[in-house]
């Protein structure tokens, strides 16, 4: 999407904390896409108490930077997203794991029609060395499959950080969380607004300096907030759990007509 197709101002935000070798590239790639798509907008860097001099950096290289004393990816969104002036909000992090300069592929469905489009990094490709093997594998999956099963929006990667959306979206979604889970929150109220969400491939790149996930503490987090926001998660699981050594015990009787004592399992 381009100002010639849709002619709209583009806010795109970036959290940061202590991105120092990664801001000034990010926000530089992000006024390079605006400069050459001649699309309207700004790049808006929320600083999160960043100690290693990213905010100036980012400053430097011509974001618009606001601060945010409450620690937490969600807060740190939160705030940008207040902040934006755009018609069109553009998330993604700034430490250079997602490309700034292809934004025209991201933005492009919302010109056909959709409200929200998620960066898939699935089939965007991911870089060796990228993605935690935990989160491959073992996180991402049981959480898509959960969004699909029991939230009924069938995406590929709901934990993308590489988003956009419409203004309109954004006030339809009401996001409160103030950590990781912005992420599922934001995919959660979607489907209960019955917004269009669609995917494109975005390529996922090694992040430069230490990352912030904690696969337990923050993969925790997003399961929690998805037991409460899909009840029928909440029980189908102990449900099933049930059923099992229901199915265990029948089994063990059967085999052992003799009888076994309950109590001895």
């Amino acid at each position: 999407m381009t100002a010639a197709t849709v002619p709209l101002r583009v806010s795109i935000v970036m959290p940061c904390l202590n991105e120092a070798e990664t801001v000034a590239t990010c926000v530089a790639k992000a006024r390079a896409w605006l400069s050459s798509s001649g699309t309207d907008g700004e790049v808006l860097v929320v600083d999160n108490g960043s100690t290693d001099g990213s905010a100036a950096l980012a400053t430097a290289a011509g974001a618009r930077v606001v601060h945010e004393r409450r620690r937490g990816y969600g807060n740190a969104y939160l705030r940008g997203f207040a902040e934006a002036s755009g018609d069109i909000i553009v998330m993604g992090d700034a430490d250079n794991t997602y490309d700034f300069s292809r934004l025209d592929e991201l933005l492009k469905p919302l010109g056909d029609g959709s409200d929200m489009v998620l960066g898939n990094r699935f089939t965007g490709g991911i870089t060796p060395g990228a993605m935690p093997w935990a989160h491959r594998y073992i996180g991402s999956p049981i959480i898509n499959l959960i969004i699909r099963r029991f939230i009924g929006l069938r995406v590929g990667d709901s934990q993308s950080g590489f988003r956009a959306f419409t203004r309109d979206a954004y006030e339809r979604l009401r996001l409160r969380s103030g950590g990781m889970e912005l992420a599922s929150e934001m995919i959660v109220n979607a489907a209960r607004e019955g917004l269009q969400v669609a995917e494109v491939p975005a390529p996922y790149n090694v992040r430069l300096g230490e990352s912030k996930l904690n696969t337990v503490r923050d993969g925790w987090r997003h399961l929690r907030f998805l037991l409460v926001s899909a009840p029928n998660f909440l029980f189908v699981l102990p449900g099933l759990a049930l059923v099992g050594m229901g199915l265990a015990v029948t089994t063990i009787s059967f085999l052992a007509p003799s009888g076994i004592e309950i109590g001895s399992l």
